[in-house]
């Protein structure tokens, strides 16, 4: 492969994988890859087990079987995993108002907004008006006070929009009211632990040194944007250019989920600091390699090493669609958006759809903001991970998607 240090790849693929294995070269060869690593467990156990390149392009140092990533918005995936383990069990009731398990959560017009809203990005809570600083996002309280007295930009219920990082705060402490753990404790109690994962959304300083770097892709215009869009869509340009004008412009809701009041100053770099890995941001911060993305995955549509998270009932109630129901917050009157070409969420899952391909019409899971991925696929009992250091921010980043592809075919 291309990189400038020896490589240390990985390549376990079993008997009648090899396509995926080789769009996975082809990613360093033709996609200009750093450092990255795909798994993929079938029928519970796993057929693919690949990484290359460097960690760490400035050092040298190079991608090996112990390497860890930050999974941005990945995260979420593992996240509504935790509810609905809760709501498996009978603890939780997703059509219950939230307020039941978290009564300061009811003012300001909020007492009647059930769970399932929350994991559906449709209860009007994207932002935190602020001001907050990152110490006081870190230290998670501040931002749930800000959460309990804030006022839904809409009716909820009536509309969504990406929480981008409010998601969560809400559904993490849904989890924390009921269970008495945080978040990432749960996770790493409940998920982590019983399944040996290499996962953590709260990262323990003693795994500080497997984490890789972040590098960057090189940006990309309006116009390129524009394209990737409609390409992925099939939307016309006017449409495509009126959606993201209204809804991703700089002073758009959308634009300002990312800041959550202010604490995570896009000016700065927060995530590479061992403060933002130590802290739990349960919509973005999780690091893992793909091997226990893929593993987590696979563990809720089949049984790995004897463990089984998510009944087949579980998952069938989590993956229905709930934002094909609603607009999209933000969009002008008359400007219909499918939510099968734009926002394609059930219960803290997007599903498989044109701009997020997975493996067919079951599958369900997480993409993160730079490019990696993890999901799983009920029929095809398929648990995916992709991990990776390159951020590429382009809606029509191929990396994944022609990985996902390769899944496709080797499964037939």
């Amino acid at each position: 492969m291309n990189n400038t240090a020896e490589s240390t790849s990985g390549d376990f693929v079993e008997k009648g994988w090899g396509k995926v294995a080789d769009v996975f070269r082809a990613n360093f060869a033709d996609g200009g890859e750093v450092g990255a690593a795909c798994s993929v467990y079938a029928g519970g156990r796993p057929v693919v087990d690949l990484w290359d390149g460097l960690a760490d392009r400035e050092s040298g140092r190079r991608w090996d079987g112990t390497t860890i990533a930050q999974v941005a918005s990945t995260t979420k995936g593992a996240t509504a995993i935790c509810a609905h383990l809760l709501a498996q069990r009978g603890e939780l009731d997703l059509d219950a108002p939230v307020a039941r398990y978290w009564p300061e959560f009811a003012a300001n017009g909020k007492e009647a907004i059930p769970v399932r809203w929350l994991l559906s990005h449709q209860a009007g809570l994207p932002i935190v008006d602020g001001p907050l600083t990152f110490e006081e996002a870190c230290a998670w309280d501040p931002v749930i006070r800000a959460l309990e007295a804030q006022k839904p930009l809409w009716e909820p219920g009536t509309e969504h929009i990406y929480h981008s990082v409010t998601y969560g705060f809400l559904v993490g402490e849904v989890v924390r009211r009921i269970s008495g753990k945080s978040l990432g404790t749960f996770f790493a109690d409940e998920v982590a632990s019983p399944l040996g994962l290499s996962a953590w959304i709260g990262l323990p300083e003693e795994h500080e040194e497997r984490v890789s770097g972040i590098h960057y892709a090189a940006p990309f215009s309006l116009e390129e944007l524009l394209a990737g869009m409609i390409a992925l869509t099939g939307l016309d340009a006017d449409t495509v250019t009126a959606w993201i004008n209204a809804v991703w412009g700089p002073d758009s809701v959308q634009a300002k989920a990312g800041e959550l009041g202010g604490a995570l100053d896009n000016t700065s770099d927060y995530f590479t600091t061992r403060a933002w890995r130590a802290a739990e941001f349960p919509a973005a911060n999780m690091v893992a390699d793909a091997r226990s993305v893929a593993r987590m995955y696979a563990a809720t549509v089949s049984e790995v090493d004897g463990v089984r998270l998510l009944e087949p009932a579980t998952v069938q109630r989590m993956s229905e669609v709930q934002t094909d129901k609603t607009p999209m917050h933000g969009l002008p009157e008359g400007l219909d958006i499918p939510a099968d070409r734009s926002f394609y969420m059930s219960l803290g899952f997007h599903r498989s759809c044109a701009p997020i391909p997975m493996v067919g019409p079951g599958s369900f899971g997480h993409p993160g903001s730079g490019g990696s991925i993890g999901f799983a696929d009920p029929d095809a009992e398929v648990g995916f991970g992709y991990t990776t250091n390159l951020w590429n921010f382009r809606p029509d980043d191929p990396r994944a998607a022609d990985l996902a592809k390769a899944v496709r075919e080797c499964l037939g």
